[in-house]
């Protein structure tokens, strides 16, 4: 089993920056996608930002590229989203996720079935 625990959310300004953190613990040998996605009330979850172990791009939502920046340390198996200029359209509860996909579908943003974090609320305003 995996147990993702996210951490770093919290109030800013608009125009600031926060930095999360998803601490994963557990049977990771399988997984190879990670990811960041978000809720805002009434809305759907999206997919934020994600990275797979093998390569390619990292997968960013088009409204925070060039803001957002995902990365991951493995020596700590903790996973990271730094957010800088934050918008109010931000706000959302951040999920961290982890699942066995295909790098593609890793790559493309997609829906992660496997982990989940509890969850960290980031408010902008």
């Amino acid at each position: 089993d995996v147990q993702l625990v996210e951490s770093g959310g919290g109030s800013v300004q608009p125009g600031g920056s926060l930095k999360l953190s998803c601490a994963a613990s557990g049977y990771m040998y399988n997984i190879n996608c990670m990811g960041w996605f978000r809720q805002a009330p009434g809305k759907e979850r999206e997919a934020v930002a994600a990275m797979h172990t093998g390569g390619s791009s990292p997968y960013y939502l088009d409204s925070v590229k060039g803001r957002f920046a995902i990365s991951r340390d493995n020596a700590v198996n903790t996973l990271y989203l730094q957010m800088n200029s934050l918008k109010p359209e931000d706000t959302a509860i951040y999920y961290c996720a982890a699942d066995s996909v295909p790098l593609t579908y890793c790559s493309g943003g997609g829906y992660l079935r496997g982990y989940w974090g509890q969850g960290t609320q980031v408010t902008v305003s």
